[in-house]
């Protein structure tokens, strides 16, 4: 099969503060050398590693080092990592909304590319034109943007609004109708940043739908970009995890995500983030409680498990809810919502921080669990998410080493009575 695209020493040094080298003098030396001599940037080896997690001793950061992988015509390629990894670096250069340091890029066919909401899209023009111009700068004609257009406008399910500017677009609107025109214009690559996680969860089903179409039935090449492992399970193929910047590993996509689950820190019971003042309403915190435990102390699979997740309403907000998903081995086990045992929430939240918090079920199966969770309003779309903030391992410690309870199959484990009688 032909190679679709080809990545070949890709590296991306940023220099983190002010742009340029900081004196005249470096910066005329970097523009001689570069310009004139027609060689590698000389400040280049000042860089390291991409470690998000640690304060470095540079000004300088490798976003991405020695990337090299191929991808094949037809497939889908996951390509997975934690915030800060390089993966949206990746998809940019290979969009070229920025240029590689080093290495060079080789990629058969037009790319169409969905890197965040409203790529490509200019406020003031309505929908329509906005098809017409991401069309034309596509490289395809009038007459064939005209052909797809009811398709495109259909998809999206943005018709009510397709010749209203883009400016009034809600932001699930914006990526139901980004993601058309990324989908229809027949680009023979297709490249999606983790931005389907904005739509609601019937957009998210239809637009997986139209990439496995697009892969199977046309043979288009899809780059896929996101947290959600039970997508990228159900998608891909093959996969690429990237870690500080590099490939840490590439192959079969369930290898790949075991990989990157195995390497999550578990000992991490608490996240936190700071308010998003953009958006109406955020999480700021969320913990997993081991009743009775202190949080360097295993977990057991008869403990009891509690969730506690914190979020800040910027103003007063109606018709909202807090889901959460568990998931083993990218497998959605459940999801649960606040308004279910609390339906007053629904028609109204008050303005400031709130705290809730739930107990998990007792018939997990030892194992590692990931989990999402997110705000938002049904039928309109999410106004914040967290995919994957905190992975957690169940044991059984009274019988691990003897009978391991993790080899009886099913997702769950109940407490079921026998009875036995002589007959």
């Amino acid at each position: 099969m032909a190679t679709a695209i080809e990545f070949n020493n890709i590296s991306k040094l940023y220099r983190l503060g002010m742009v340029g080298t900081g004196t005249l003098a470096h910066d005329m030396k970097r523009w001689w050398t570069m310009n004139i001599r027609g060689k590698e940037d000389p400040y280049l080896t000042i860089g390291e590693t991409n470690d998000r997690s640690s304060k470095g001793t540079s000004d300088y950061v490798w976003a991405l080092k020695d990337i090299d992988f191929k991808v094949e015509q037809g497939d889908v390629v996951g390509i997975i990592g934690k915030n800060g990894a390089g993966k949206s670096t990746l998809l940019k250069i290979l969009s070229k909304v920025t240029a590689p340091t080093t290495g060079t890029i080789r990629a058969r066919g037009r790319i169409g590319s969905l890197l965040e909401v409203g790529t490509g899209f200019h406020p003031e023009m309505t929908g329509r034109e906005n098809i017409y111009m991401n069309g034309a700068i596509l490289g395809m004609t009038k007459a064939e943007i005209t052909k797809k257009l009811d398709e495109i406008v259909d998809f999206s399910g943005c018709e009510r609004y397709i010749d209203t500017p883009v400016k009034r677009y809600s932001s699930g609107m914006m990526v139901r109708l980004g993601f058309s025109v990324a989908a229809h214009l027949d680009p023979e690559i297709l490249v999606v940043d983790e931005v389907l996680a904005v739509g609601d969860a019937e957009f998210q089903k239809k637009a997986i739908g139209k990439m496995q179409d697009v892969s199977k039935g046309e043979g288009r090449t899809v780059l896929f970009v996101s947290h959600n492992m039970a997508s990228i399970k159900a998608l891909c193929r093959h996969g690429v995890l990237l870690e500080n910047g590099r490939v840490k590993c590439a192959g079969n996509m369930e290898n790949v995500i075991d990989q990157y689950i195995s390497q999550s820190d578990l000992s991490i019971r608490k996240r936190n983030w700071e308010v998003n003042d953009s958006k109406p309403a955020c999480i700021t915190g969320i913990e997993i409680q081991v009743e009775g435990k202190r949080t360097d102390q295993l977990i057991d699979m008869n403990d009891r498990i509690k969730i506690v997740v914190e979020y800040y309403i910027k103003e007063p907000l109606k018709g909202s809810n807090i889901s959460f998903v568990l998931y083993k081995d990218a497998i959605p086990l459940f999801s649960t919502w606040d308004v279910d045992s609390s339906p007053e929430l629904l028609n109204y939240r008050e303005k400031g921080y709130h705290r809730t918090e739930f107990y998990l079920t007792n018939n997990l199966k030892p194992g590692i669990y990931d989990m999402r969770i997110d705000i938002g309003i049904p039928n309109r779309g999410t106004i914040d998410l967290k995919e994957s903030p905190l992975q957690f391992e169940i044991r059984n410690i009274l019988t691990e080493g003897s009978r391991k309870s993790f080899t009886r199959t099913g997702l769950f484990q109940f407490s079921i009575k026998w009875t036995d009688t002589n007959i």
